[in-house]
């Protein structure tokens, strides 16, 4: 049986979500600051302090929250397996941690729940717009606690957007034969640098579809679900549903145009 997250946690998750978006809105001049950046092992993988914090404070308030749940995040050692029953969090501090560095101002902070495989709840905030997204299963998606859902673009209407997967730089000549192949059917694409805010434009209708070769799960557990109870759909490149804590491939979007997308990244 897959529980029901309580109001009171739900609440109590986006509070703290808040709490380290103020965090990153507080960094400045990042990329001069001494020690502040390391490089991880890939291409252009970078992690800074900031991630690190946001990290412990987000696992710390939702261990308060969820005493018995694991934690899958992006800046700890995660060899071992998420498991397959139980509580599971998996949580990108800062997704979009370049464009951080880079003070684009397009970042946000991840926290998707899974019960025994299946997602219960998913949060993605982005401090900068003070926009939150949130959703539990079954109970729709929100933004700001406003409804939201899913565009009914056509592909030749269609704003997509694109990752270029960059710390997998030997998908680069497939990643960018894909966006051409899109991008001579669509309207146009966009690059935005963080999956989860990619996810959620998708599910409010900002954009109509989005894919990336490879993202790990703390990149899109948590928008996955708001895209889908926003009323999306969301598969790897394989057409197939993403598995708890795999790395994988992505391509979510209306339901208008999955299917034709899906066959244009793999002609």
């Amino acid at each position: 049986m897959i529980m029901a997250v309580s109001k009171e946690k739900q609440n109590g998750i986006l509070a703290l979500m808040r709490e380290c978006g103020d965090i990153i809105l507080s960094a400045h001049a990042v990329e001069t600051q001494s020690g502040a950046i390391t490089v991880k092992p890939g291409e252009a993988n970078f992690v800074t302090v900031y991630d690190v914090r946001v990290q412990e404070i987000l696992i710390g308030g939702l261990r308060a929250l969820f005493p018995d749940a694991y934690f899958y995040a992006e800046e700890k050692d995660n060899s071992a397996a998420a498991p397959a029953e139980g509580l599971c969090f998996f949580i990108d501090p800062i997704d979009g941690t370049t464009n951080f560095i880079h003070n684009m101002q397009c970042s946000a902070v991840s926290v998707g729940l899974y019960e025994n495989g299946v997602p219960v709840f998913g949060a993605v905030y982005d401090p900068y717009r003070g926009e939150m997204y949130h959703a539990a299963r079954g109970k729709g998606a929100y933004l700001n606690g406003d409804p939201i859902s899913v565009s009914s673009r056509p592909l030749e209407k269609a704003l997509i957007s694109v990752g270029t997967a960059p710390y997998n730089r030997a998908h680069a000549d497939q990643t960018f034969q894909r966006m051409c192949r899109v991008f001579l059917r669509c309207a146009d694409l966009r690059r935005c640098g963080s999956a989860a805010l990619d996810i959620c434009w998708v599910a409010c209708g900002r954009t109509d579809a989005y894919f990336e070769d490879v993202l790990s799960p703390w990149d899109y557990a948590a928008g996955a679900l708001i895209l889908k109870e926003a009323g999306g759909e969301v598969t790897t490149y394989a057409g197939q549903p993403h598995k708890p804590g795999e790395k994988a491939s992505i391509l979510c979007s209306n339901k208008v145009l999955h299917q034709t997308v899906l066959e244009l990244i793999n002609e």
